[in-house]
């Protein structure tokens, strides 16, 4: 039996990068899978794939900072699988500079998407998983939300804000089942950041040496929870960066 046979997983932020590797992780382990991102075109070259390998996979483009886009995807979701037993907080985008020049335009682009994104999916998420006695959310982090980095402000605080969100979440959850973690990913190889980590000249990890941590907590019983999990490369710049 695959480790996660018969569960029903949301991914935002599918269609590349760390959400694309989760996806294709998720549906080796057997689940089924509701994906979202803006890119459609993305999406549907993600989904066919493991789709032809036998993955059950509703593709819905969205914009997860959108409340009533938002509102819609879950309830596609549901009519399609009448539950919902995981949900990756993925979607996420990077952006900063000096403080003392940075536009409002930039940081409200990277709160909410980083933010108030992970907020509406989860508010979404938690009423599913309440009604149906329990469920898992996991939000995707970064080591920024520990350790930060200058001209990094709004990306910076967006993940403080988002490992605040989960550890409410996850208080409130308890008495319902619901269990809420956030991963911290260190530097990873995806397209977005291709130019901040060429710059710093660091180590830098696969999406697929990411991915098993993410699925270890995903199939874990029920009654217990990874709360939080930082993965890294061995030799990056971490402990005592400044």
């Amino acid at each position: 039996m695959r480790k996660l046979d018969g569960k029903v997983a949301l991914i935002t932020g599918a269609s590349r990068g760390i959400g694309r590797g989760i996806a294709e992780g998720f549906a080796a382990e057997g689940a089924s899978l509701i994906l979202t991102a803006r890119s459609n075109d993305q999406l549907m070259t993600l989904a066919r794939p493991l789709e032809e390998k036998g993955t059950d996979v509703l593709v819905l483009v969205a914009d997860v900072t959108d409340e009533q886009q938002v509102k819609e995807v879950f309830q596609k979701a549901m009519e399609r699988f009448q539950r919902l037993d995981i949900l990756i907080n993925n979607a996420g985008i990077f952006d900063g500079g000096p403080v003392d020049e940075l536009s409002v335009e930039t940081w409200d682009r990277v709160m909410a998407v980083n933010l108030r994104g992970p907020f509406l999916c989860t508010r979404e998420a938690f009423r599913i998983m309440k009604r149906q006695g329990g469920g898992r959310i996991i939000n995707i982090g970064s080591i920024s939300a520990q350790r930060v980095r200058p001209q990094s402000a709004p990306y910076s605080t967006s993940k403080h804000g988002l490992w605040g969100l989960t550890q409410v979440t996850a208080l409130e959850g308890r008495q319902h089942g619901i269990t809420c973690s956030c991963i911290h990913p260190g530097n990873t190889d995806v397209e977005t950041l291709a130019d901040v980590r060429r710059q710093l000249k660091e180590p830098v990890m696969a999406v697929a040496d990411l991915v098993p941590a993410i699925v270890a907590m995903a199939a874990l019983p029920k009654d217990i929870n990874m709360l939080e999990s930082i993965v890294l490369p061995i030799d990056q710049f971490y402990i005592g960066r400044g």
